[in-house]
């Protein structure tokens, strides 16, 4: 087997074995697997990324049909270094679901693991409505991770969940078939720079993206996520947090750079909409009411920082994807500590709501440790990583010179400011005043419940110190994106069919 036919068992492995946890009544081995497959895929990863790092990008196309004609697989180190986060991520909330006794309920373990299935074909997909399909992967398990765990309110979440991303879905699906009714084509190598201009596939991809970014959380297509999220499980939530949004950032940087060719006509556009959602994320968390629920709204001001990125391309396209990888990597494992952190007090202490709780920076300082830890990373405050998130992006926008980057950079402030003050919200009314009353003195977060968080924590405080070899390798990936003539070369292969007339396409033509 060539190392280019192994792109498609990242997503077939993870397929097969929920099979095999579906069918299993064994938990203790349902419970072993839902840890081994992200860590496989994770150690995937890491080949991935060492093997493109030598040989460049690799490109499989299944049944080895010509390029241009059937399902085909990409991998670089940018979607390498989006796998290998993910599936640490959902590896460490799969942990979290073990301790907290969530992989005792029947389907739990065969529902991540669809759910992995989705994110690993969603990253190494090269094909458009492949993507969708994925998409699509994705959110059904997550349907039944929503229903079947968290709050009383879950089946209303539920609800809401399936109508936005059905919605979402629908228009993208509609785009895409835009797409290929224009071009008759949707691979997305073939694609490259068609949207570059004023043709229909400028229109038609057009609404790809703003139903990608409606999975993302983007402002006015935000509010599903804090009200879906929160009513979930912690772990569930941890999962959800490092996957479905993350996911959504990698195929719009992917868009941007091979189809849209980084056309700068878009940046007002792109700036307008993120520092309004950045706004927006910061303090609309500041009315919630419990823990989860304020880090949800932190979830939606994340994006609009890495997203932002996309507008600066023009100035120094290196650095300002690279910014935006960096704070990608640094929030997918901030929030997920965060999310954790979070669902070990609620384990413990039976609620998460922020008036019910007090005092526990004295009975439980460890826990309160982890959770300050996190909320500096968030901000960005030394030594974790969201300092360097955070600094990247500013220089990135410092870069442009003109009045893009004072806004910018101001609304990063800004909303940085309004983090911070929701988070010491958290802490006042969590952490501070007196020892709760109401439960035995000697009642603590278990170990085993804190220790997923303090992982990832450990994880953010040594990608602030290891700062150059983290930045070398977002660097490396963003190369591997910017790339596109050796991506284009490995998706279609040497002899491709169906491509489009791009030239005409973007004169509209």
């Amino acid at each position: 087997m060539t190392p280019e036919a192994l792109l498609p068992v990242f997503v077939a492995l993870p397929l097969i074995v929920a099979a095999v946890t579906a069918l299993s009544p064994w938990r203790v081995l349902n419970s072993a697997l839902s840890l081994i497959i992200p860590a496989v895929n994770l150690a995937g990863g890491v080949w991935l990324y060492a093997y493109t790092a030598e040989h460049g990008t690799i490109g499989h196309v299944i049944g080895l049909y010509q390029g241009g004609a059937g399902i085909s697989f990409a991998g670089d180190q940018f979607s390498a270094i989006m796998l290998v986060t993910t599936m640490l991520v959902a590896l460490i909330s799969n942990w979290f679901a073990i301790v907290s006794g969530e992989t005792q309920a029947r389907y739990y373990t065969p529902l991540t693991l669809v759910l992995l299935t989705g994110v690993s074909g969603a990253l190494l997909t090269a094909d458009l409505f492949n993507f969708f399909v994925m998409i699509e992967v994705m959110l059904l398990p997550s349907y039944g991770l929503i229903a079947m765990t968290g709050t009383r309110h879950r089946l209303q979440s539920a609800r809401l969940f399936v109508l936005v991303n059905l919605a979402a879905s629908t228009f993208l699906v509609t785009g895409v078939g835009y797409v290929y009714a224009v071009t008759g084509a949707v691979n997305i190598g073939a694609l490259q720079g068609a949207a570059a201009g004023n043709g229909p596939v400028t229109v038609a991809m057009g609404i790809v993206v703003a139903a990608i970014c409606a999975k993302a959380a983007v402002f006015p297509l935000h509010t599903w996520l804090p009200r879906t999220y929160t009513s979930t499980s912690a772990a569930v939530m941890g999962l959800f947090s490092g996957l479905h949004t993350k996911v959504a950032v990698y195929m719009l940087f992917r868009i941007w750079v091979v189809i849209f060719d980084m056309d700068a006509r878009w940046n007002w556009l792109i700036i307008a909409v993120m520092v309004v959602s950045m706004l927006v994320g910061a303090y609309a968390g500041l009315a919630e009411s419990t823990i989860r629920q304020v880090l949800g709204y932190q979830m939606v001001n994340g994006m609009p920082f890495i997203l932002v990125m996309l507008a600066f391309t023009q100035d120094d396209p290196r650095y300002a994807l690279a910014a935006g990888l960096m704070y990608t990597l640094h929030h997918m494992v901030t929030i997920g500590a965060l999310t954790l952190n979070s669902g070990a007090i609620e384990e413990t202490y039976g609620t998460g709501t922020l008036s019910k709780l007090s005092g526990l920076a004295r009975r439980d300082p460890l826990t309160a440790t982890v959770f300050a830890a996190g909320a500096f990373s968030v901000i960005g405050f030394p030594p974790f990583s969201g300092l360097w998130g955070k600094l990247t992006i500013i220089f990135a926008a410092a870069r442009g010179g003109d009045e893009r980057s004072w806004i910018v950079i101001a609304a990063i402030i800004i909303a940085s400011f309004g983090a911070m003050l929701a988070m010491f919200r958290v802490w006042r009314d969590v952490f501070w005043g007196k020892p709760m009353q109401r439960f035995p003195a000697n009642l603590n977060v278990r170990g085993a419940l804190l220790a997923p968080s303090a992982s990832l924590m450990l994880i953010s405080l040594a990608m602030f110190f290891a700062a150059g070899p983290l930045w070398g390798a977002a660097t490396d990936s963003v190369d591997a994106l910017l790339d596109v003539p050796s991506y284009t070369s490995a998706v279609l292969g040497p002899d491709p069919i169906g491509l489009p007339d791009t030239a005409s396409l973007q004169g509209g033509q």
